[in-house]
């Protein structure tokens, strides 16, 4: 029985043929071309002889050429520069062939009986005429394929957007909203920092001004919506022009940020609406994730707390750097199967529900996938919860640290990363005391084989129990929107970011370090809120109050990095210049009164 072909099989069949055919017809062109300019015009006698005689040479070569350089895999219409490079070596190889070919075979004059060599200038003209022609061709189906129609012009009426950033995501945001007629996006102008731009049209779009500019260019110009095309713009950017679109009344939305953009490429699909990460004061951490994440690739990585905000997202990147397998454990049911869910069918996966406090489960699960490295996320941080269950926080956080520990001491593995906080620093409370003990346990190994670290950084924005979330259910409800004191400051980073730097970290660990990430200025709680209220559509103290509701026990008005006797020492790893990754060495973490708690092993 015969099997038909497809539709879709012979149409693409058909489209080869096509293109392989109006190719053809470009290569006799050019040849045409070049004989009629080398001869100004006057295609007669022999050398009209001599063009008839070596056309077939010159299309079969060309068009083989052509076809082992796979020009016809890809359509016209989404010609790009690397095309135009593999064009370019394409058409100088088929003349370094018809060339070659031509010196040793040479068309035979049917009147005279010599053979007539082919003049070079022919040659040289007909390789820039088929590379016009064959290039020009494909860039002049893209133009016009691109170009809007009437009909487009009309859809796209009420999208009407200016674009912030003439960079490379401002140049990709254009080129896919003049070539998808369904966005409905209808670019207006663009506006970019560098001044020397302006009056410039970049496809067709002209550059309206700069950043500065941006109110008065609102005002002028009949805008819908605005598009932060920056990812590595810092927070105060973001922040003023946000600002700007506010005064307006325009829409804002904006590419992510660069740690969200480790897993994806620039696209029209990314664009959201801006939130209070976009708006950190901080230039967002710059990592060479792919050089920084190499030692995971072909290891087996074992990560604890895998369903926690950091250890979710730990579980994400980490598959990014192809480990032999993920051993993912946590305790709770929900939080592992939903990771489990996300993460299915990027690499070998293997969810465990355990407690890291059991031991001897522990050891079997250690023992049983032997992993080269571990990332110990699981930890209680509620500070008001751990206030009212000291016991359970520090056999959670320091004394399964200890265990944890002493077991990738025994069984050899080769990196192990504790994930730390700055309530680490002097700590007053319950939960940062048992978390400088764990830190205490990362430093006490470092003479061991293994190499232990642990990162500390602020609060995390997102995170289960953040502020963020918080704020987000008071503004929904309408308020009011709850602060501890007025002056309180938090350092803040991203989740992306906080995951980057774990493994950044863990990678150039020489035993017993401990790493922080200079977050430069603290935030001010109370300003977040204020921003959080007014991304909502609100306006802060008139549509929802702020209140004031005062410091709990043991909370700090300002979190410190670094203890008053510990040195921090800039790292000195060429992947992560500019990152302020530290080693804080040197001092010791004083504690309150927490080496008194009874705790039982």
């Amino acid at each position: 029985m015969s099997v038909l072909p497809s539709t879709s099989g012979w149409r693409r069949h058909l489209h080869r043929l096509i293109q392989i055919a109006a190719d053809g017809v470009l290569v006799v062109l050019a040849w045409y071309l070049a004989f009629a300019f080398r001869f100004d015009g006057g295609l007669q006698g022999v050398y009209r002889d001599m063009f008839f005689a070596t056309l077939g040479v010159v299309i079969a070569i060309k068009l083989v050429v052509f076809v082992v350089a796979r020009f016809y895999t890809k359509w016209w219409r989404f010609t790009s520069i690397r095309d135009l490079q593999a064009i370019v070596v394409a058409v100088i190889a088929s003349t370094i062939l018809i060339t070659t070919v031509l010196s040793f075979w040479q068309p035979v004059h049917r009147l005279s009986g010599r053979a007539v060599p082919v003049p070079r200038g022919v040659l040289v003209l007909d390789f820039f005429m088929t590379l016009s022609l064959i290039g020009g061709a494909r860039f002049l189906v893209r133009s016009l394929m691109e170009r809007p129609s009437r009909l487009d012009l009309v859809a796209r009426k009420g999208r009407r957007v200016l674009i912030c950033g003439a960079g490379d995501a401002g140049n990709i945001m254009l080129r896919e909203m003049q070539r998808s007629r369904v966005l409905g996006y209808m670019p207006v102008g663009i506006i970019d920092d560098d001044s020397r731009k302006a009056g410039l049209r970049v496809q067709g779009v002209r550059v309206l001004g700069t950043r500065a500019e941006l109110p008065s260019i609102l005002r002028d110009t009949a805008v819908d919506e605005v598009i932060i095309a920056m990812p590595s713009a810092p927070g105060s950017v973001r922040r003023e022009i946000t600002d700007a679109c506010r005064a307006a009344g325009v829409n804002c939305k904006t590419l992510p940020g660069l740690p969200e953009l480790i897993s994806g490429e620039v696209t029209v699909r990314l664009l959201r609406d801006v939130s209070v990460e976009d708006l950190l004061g901080r230039a967002p951490v710059r990592i060479e994730f792919e050089r920084v994440s190499r030692y995971l690739n072909g290891k087996s990585v074992l990560i604890t707390g895998a369903g926690g905000s950091i250890g979710s997202e730990l579980c994400r990147q980490v598959l990014r750097a192809g480990p032999a397998k993920l051993v993912m454990v946590d305790h709770a049911e929900n939080n592992l199967f939903e990771i489990d869910r996300q993460v299915s069918g990027r690499g070998r996966v293997i969810p465990i529900i355990a407690d890291v406090r059991d031991e001897t489960v522990m050891e079997r699960i250690i023992g049983e996938h032997r992993p080269s490295v571990i990332f110990h996320a699981a930890a209680y941080k509620h500070v008001p919860m751990m206030e009212l269950n000291p016991l359970e926080a520090i056999a959670n956080n320091a004394i399964a640290t200890a265990r944890l520990s002493d077991l990738a001491d025994r069984y050899g593995v080769q990196r192990f990363c504790l994930i730390s906080t700055d309530k680490a620093v002097e700590p007053k409370t319950v939960m940062g005391g048992s978390k400088a003990l764990a830190e205490r346990v990362v430093e006490s190994h470092g003479t061991s084989d293994t190499r232990f670290a642990a990162v500390r950084f602020g609060n995390v924005l997102g995170s289960s129990g953040s502020v963020l979330p918080i704020f987000r259910k008071q503004i929904e409800r309408g308020g009011p929107v709850t602060v501890t004191h007025a002056e309180m400051t938090r350092f803040f980073m991203t989740i992306p970011e906080a995951v980057q730097l774990v493994i950044a970290a863990t990678g150039i660990a020489d035993g017993g370090d401990i790493f922080v990430l200079d977050m430069g200025d603290p935030v001010r709680i109370i300003d977040l809120a204020r921003r959080m209220i007014e991304l909502s559509g609100h306006e802060p103290g008139r549509d929802i109050a702020i209140e004031v509701v005062g410091i709990r026990p043991g909370e700090k008005l300002h979190e410190e990095l670094f203890g008053e006797e510990e040195r921090p020492q800039p790292t000195a790893s060429e992947f992560l210049r500019g990152c302020q990754l530290h080693r804080a060495r040197g001092g010791r973490p004083r504690f309150q009164a927490y080496y008194d708690l009874p705790i039982a092993r």
